[in-house]
């Protein structure tokens, strides 16, 4: 596929050298693009960098990876290239205050999440929920003694909902579809308790997996 990655940060570097490394083609979109340029020079011929704008409307599929306190913004900027289009959003709402114990701060309620904000700020786009409940080392290919972590996600669309899927199983994942976008109330909270260890203790490396009873 043709991909575009929105944002300059570590999320960004990490799922667009990730979907480099599984074969697609992968254009990075920022305000800026002179802040990817040393990316461009070593990501080799399949990446290329441009305009939000231009990335997403170039794009078959896009990711989100944006600040949370910036994200409606971007969305709002890039609507209308979005429409029709999965987009799978790794965003979390986290405020700009300090954490508290180890505990971040969210500038949402648990009644509305930052994924159904920016569902209706473009409400001819496919949100998925996904990449928002682990840290970016990670994402891609994760390597653990317990075997393949859990990743949850959530859409209203079904048929994004399946592409995300396809993206999770190649890069390693198992996935848990906890059903409509509403669902990301619940979801985007665990980027609060996977940053606990880290902010405690440095832990940084570690997912969560859903384990059942074998039938």
């Amino acid at each position: 596929m043709n991909v575009g990655v929105i944002g300059t940060g570590a999320v960004g570097d990490a799922l667009a050298n990730g979907f480099l490394k599984h074969g697609h083609t992968v254009v990075r979109g920022t305000r800026d693009p002179a802040k990817l340029a040393a990316w461009a020079k070593t990501a080799g011929g399949q990446a290329s960098v441009g305009t939000m704008e231009g990335a997403v409307r170039e794009a078959e599929l896009v990711v989100l990876a944006v600040k949370g306190t910036a994200a409606e913004q971007v969305v709002h900027a890039c609507a209308a290239g979005l429409a029709g289009k999965t987009v799978i959003d790794t965003t979390n709402p986290i405020a700009d205050a300090p954490p508290e114990g180890g505990v971040l701060k969210f500038f949402t309620t648990l009644d509305d999440s930052l994924m159904e904000r920016l569902q209706r700020a473009a409400p001819q786009a496919h949100f998925v929920k996904a990449f928002s409940c682990v840290g970016n080392t990670l994402m891609v290919d994760p390597k653990l003694p317990g075997g393949p972590p859990t990743m949850f996600i959530c859409g209203d669309d079904a048929g994004a909902k399946a592409e995300a899927r396809a993206v999770l199983d190649d890069f390693g994942w198992d996935v848990e579809d906890l059903g409509p976008a509403a669902a990301a109330r619940a979801i985007e909270p665990l980027c609060i308790l996977w940053c606990i260890p880290g902010f405690l203790r440095n832990d940084w490396v570690h997912a969560y997996k859903v384990l059942r009873p074998t039938k």
